[in-house]
């Protein structure tokens, strides 16, 4: 009864007309239903459709995602805004540990920025995480970074940043690591698309798993 009662608060009538929208107008694609339910709900929260082609998926991320979130994997945020954009599927789903780096620290190192001093100092807590970046490219190079000299890994990486400035670096780096990622491919991202991703698997895996 609390699953049914949970996913029928998902099922709110505008939200279910506005998927349906997207749906007449996408049309046919070659997304799989998993693929295609992230999609749907970043294109829903932006109203871009440009997200149906700039999703990438390395392979078998998503079930990863689902048994991870399912095993109250920690999750860290790069930034306040993606945590806040999450807290409520979490809290009514697995309600797992749910840290934002930034809020981690008071002082950056030298030459480096808050969010990316926090994403460093989470990563000796949570090597094997969950971690969203929405925000800072120079947090998700870091991560990869440090990633490519540490045997511990984390459970996946969701990569949104947006901007201009070392993002397309930051996104290929990812797409060099071992970890399994979701990617928004290009300069577009941004904390409400991260939020959408991971409230997207969080759905999945209630569905799998409540």
């Amino acid at each position: 009864m609390a699953r049914d009662s949970f996913l029928s608060e998902l099922n709110h009538p505008i939200l279910q007309e506005s998927f349906e929208i997207i749906d007449r107008e996408i049309g046919q694609h070659s997304l799989s239903l998993q693929e295609y339910a992230i999609a749907r709900r970043v294109i829903h929260a932006t109203a871009d459709f440009d997200f149906l082609d700039l999703l990438k998926f390395s392979p078998e991320v998503i079930e990863i995602a689902l048994d991870s979130l399912s095993g109250q994997t920690p999750i860290i945020t790069d930034v306040t805004m993606v945590q806040q954009g999450i807290k409520t599927l979490v809290t009514k789903t697995f309600n797992n540990p749910l840290i934002s780096a930034v809020d981690q620290i008071e002082i950056s190192l030298p030459g480096k920025t808050r969010t990316e001093t926090g994403i460093l100092q989470c990563y000796q807590q949570y090597p094997r995480g969950i971690y969203v970046i929405g925000n800072a490219p120079t947090a998700l190079l870091a991560l990869c970074s440090q990633i490519e000299y540490n045997s511990r890994i984390p459970a996946l990486i969701i990569g949104a940043p947006v901007g201009f400035v070392k993002v397309i670096e930051a996104k290929e780096a990812l797409t060099m690591t071992k970890v399994p990622y979701i990617l928004v491919q290009g300069r577009k991202g941004g904390s409400p698309v991260a939020s959408a991703i991971v409230n997207a698997l969080l759905i999945l895996a209630a569905e799998k798993w409540l």
